[in-house]
């Protein structure tokens, strides 16, 4: 069973909840998975809060805000207060995000008229950002910072 683990580690990185559930799916007893996967996180081979990081950095890279990557990590057994530890950083700017989301699909000029305003806005909140992201990337236009 560690094998698996650590074979599902070398892979990607997991949270202690999804690695859980692929133990578990495999037949592996519920009691031997936690006692491994406390050993692993004692190792440092799986770690919440790295996982947490690699997963927020490769999501925003896709161009996904932090509303959708919250509920993503949800999912995946991340509660929404140590999420916020990371989605929450100062240093990233998420309205950028949103922009550069938007130029991508859309082009680099601000919509023309009320019908791509609101198209633009629909997909980014699909994307997952707030509402004061997208006000501020569409009011952006194509301006870089």
């Amino acid at each position: 069973m560690r094998g698996a683990a650590i074979a599902a580690l070398a892979r990607r990185e997991h949270s202690r909840t999804e690695l859980k559930r692929k133990l578990t799916a495999r037949g592996f007893d519920a009691g031997q998975v936690d006692s491994t996967l406390e050993a692993l996180a004692a190792e440092r081979l799986q770690d919440d809060g790295r996982y947490l990081e690699s997963y927020v950095n490769s999501r925003a890279s896709r161009g996904y805000g932090p509303v959708r990557i919250r509920a993503e990590l949800a999912q995946r057994g991340i509660d929404g207060k140590t999420a916020a530890t990371v989605l929450d950083d100062p240093d990233r700017d998420w309205s950028a995000l949103a922009n550069a989301a938007r130029a991508k699909k859309f082009g680099r000029g601000a919509p023309g008229t009320m019908q791509d305003r609101s198209k633009q806005t629909r997909y980014l909140e699909y994307r997952g950002f707030t509402s004061e992201q997208i006000r501020a990337a569409l009011g952006r236009g194509g301006e870089e910072e």
